[in-house]
């Protein structure tokens, strides 16, 4: 029998749900799911019937414990720098990614786990888990880009904190300072994330990618370069059929029937 994969990819509708699949290693990041999770993030970012991409983790203790230690504590010294290059360039694969991404975290989120939902637009947390950048309490530093969204996201006095304290937040203290857009109630994490969905689905999924990319885009220009990119992004949505059919099914009082196109 095959065992199963270590990163799983269900389509639904317009959206895509990627499970890292290691339940007995609390999703732990090993080189093996870092590679196929790259790979299939490729696939996603090609794929223009995808509208919305969700990450989860399987099972129900954690999101993801970040990188998996059994593998590092084994891993030759010389091969640490390409395992940390791999994690960092899969969560640059996520941020890159043109569709909105929902962190959908079942249980705890520690280290890379933290920084993958980091990488994510929006951030769904189980109200029972934890999160939090801990590595500094195993003499390393985040470095997959955690020291650098997470001040972009909380402001850099708080990220300080948190780092160099390797602090463990509640999902209430998570939210409070908005590392997390939504808690979920115990064990319904996805039924969350599918509610978000929906919210995200009501909306031109051109649309979406175009404020996506305006934001993105945006952050690190001057005002005036990034009111320009804003110009850009807004001039693609312009010749849509999804433009013309939003302001047809307002003239109808009736719900748009957008097509991605």
């Amino acid at each position: 029998m095959s065992e199963a994969p270590l990163v799983t990819l269900e389509r639904d509708g317009h959206a895509a749900w990627l499970t890292i699949n290691r339940p007995e290693a609390r999703n732990a990041l090993s080189f093996p799911t870092l590679n196929l999770l790259r790979e299939l993030l490729a696939e996603l970012r090609e794929d223009d019937s995808v509208w919305a991409v969700v990450l989860t983790g399987a099972g129900d203790k954690a999101f993801c414990a970040g990188a998996d230690l059994k593998e590092r504590r084994t891993m030759p010294e010389d091969m640490v720098p390409q395992f940390v290059r791999q994690i960092r360039a899969t969560m640059d694969d996520i941020a890159a990614l043109p569709q909105p991404t929902i962190a959908a975290m079942n249980g705890h989120a520690f280290g890379g786990g933290c920084e993958m939902a980091l990488a994510c637009d929006l951030r769904i947390l189980d109200a029972e888990a934890l999160i939090g950048l801990t590595e500094t309490s195993l003499a390393i530093i985040p470095g997959a880009g955690g020291c650098i969204r997470l001040p972009r996201l909380v402001g850099a006095a708080k990220a300080k904190e948190l780092i160099l304290l390797a602090r463990r937040l509640t999902a209430a203290e998570a939210e409070s300072i908005g590392l997390v857009h939504q808690l979920a109630p115990a064990g319904q994490t996805r039924a969350t994330a599918e509610a978000m969905l929906a919210a995200l689905q009501n909306n031109g999924p051109l649309a979406l990618r175009a404020a996506k990319d305006a934001i993105d885009g945006g952050l690190d220009l001057a005002i005036e370069a990034a009111l320009e990119h804003e110009a850009a992004c807004y001039q693609r949505i312009i010749p849509t059929e999804d433009r013309l059919e939003a302001l047809a099914a307002f003239a109808e009082k009736r719900a748009p029937r957008f097509a991605g196109r």
